[in-house]
């Protein structure tokens, strides 16, 4: 069975990116796979910021997890800097070849649709240094294409939704195509 990973690189409580983190892990847990999410919330701490996270019981968690998977979606609001610089730092920790063989998903929410280039300012350098080599064209939500309904639910628009699904379907298509290589 294929392990896929998540990291949620929100720093808020009630994080549109974390939402729709946890979305595509149902997605993908319904097609049969196995996922451990982890957050970057959980690592702000004076380790993160004095530098220490390595030692810490909760990076080894996610090092060890992030070493046995077989696929990497990450999410991440860029809403704020310090929000992408808190993903920056928390990646930064990890050996240089740790997404080497793994596919990757980036999931990203922002304000409008001019952000959209940000995926590759900010994210796609961090991943290709940690040796990403599958990195799938990433998902990219502004504010204008999501809403919360009365109950506080996240609520897509026709465009995203579908930009979504086809986002799920292609890693979940790419994970098959991997477990086959394998298997033949």
């Amino acid at each position: 069975m294929s392990q896929v990973v998540a990291i949620a690189g929100s720093i808020a409580t009630n994080s549109k990116s974390t939402e729709l983190l946890k979305l595509a892990l149902w997605h993908v847990e319904a097609s049969g796979f196995s996922t451990k999410i982890f957050s970057v919330r959980e690592m702000l701490s004076n380790n993160l910021i004095e530098g220490a996270a390595k030692d810490s019981l909760y990076f080894k968690q996610v090092a060890e997890q992030l070493s046995c998977a077989d696929a990497v979606i990450i999410a991440i609001p860029f809403y704020k800097a310090v929000n992408s610089q808190a993903l920056k730092a928390f990646l930064e920790f990890f050996p240089q070849k740790a997404l080497a063989g793994k596919i990757v998903l980036a999931i990203t929410t922002g304000v409008s649709q001019s952000q959209l280039l940000s995926i590759d300012k900010v994210l796609q350098p961090v991943l290709l240094a940690l040796g990403a080599t599958h990195v799938l064209s990433g998902l990219y939500v502004s504010d204008e294409q999501v809403v919360r309904d009365r109950y506080g639910q996240l609520l897509l628009d026709k465009n995203a939704q579908l930009k979504f699904e086809e986002k799920i379907t292609e890693l979940e298509g790419k994970l098959v195509q991997q477990l086959d290589r394998i298997a033949g």
